[in-house]
């Protein structure tokens, strides 16, 4: 039951696309389509202080979407590597080559800076990085000072990212 509208959305002749597609896969079920009705006010009240009070609780039992990150220069370029495993084995795994020179520190951090960005994309909440670049790892949790204004201007822009999180954590996994 709900009060949305899609019975006129899926039974409209002139639905393109993907709705096509569901329309005719929901056509395979006997779907009515029944309004809500009313909510009474208590019931709705009990339902808002519910769903507030486990939100805290549930940043902690929300999957938690792990992140290992690394990011290479040499001579000849830089890049990185990436894998975000998420719930249900979702697996995603991707590598970019740079087209503009990088130190290693800073590959380490572009590296960062995209599997953050691929996580908020999915939709994570709770997020686990790990790298295995010491000095990265260290400015993020706070242990190090950035000094240099590029690793600073990186910095500023992980810490930004992370409060897209309920939960984000950094950790060092040393190379071996």
């Amino acid at each position: 039951m709900t009060d949305l509208h899609i019975q006129k959305v899926l039974k409209k002749p002139d639905v393109v696309g993907r709705m096509v597609m569901w329309a005719v896969e929901l056509s395979k079920f006997d779907i009515k389509y029944e309004p809500r009705g009313p909510i009474k006010g208590q019931i709705f009240a009990d339902f808002v202080v519910e769903l507030s009070s486990r939100t805290a609780q549930n940043a902690k039992d929300d999957f938690r979407w792990v992140l290992s990150v690394d990011g290479s220069s040499n001579q000849l370029g830089s890049g990185v590597g990436v894998i975000l495993e998420g719930p249900n084995g979702v697996l995603i795994e991707q590598s970019q080559r740079f087209t503009f020179k990088a130190s290693n520190n800073q590959a380490e951090y572009n590296a960062l800076i995209i599997s953050i960005l691929l996580a908020k994309e999915m939709g994570a909440k709770v997020l686990m990085a790990k790298s295995d670049l010491l000095l990265v790892t260290g400015q993020v949790t706070g242990e190090f000072q950035a000094k240099d204004p590029h690793m600073t201007a990186y910095l500023e822009y992980v810490q930004e990212l992370r409060r897209s999180f309920v939960l984000f954590e950094v950790v060092h996994v040393p190379r071996e």
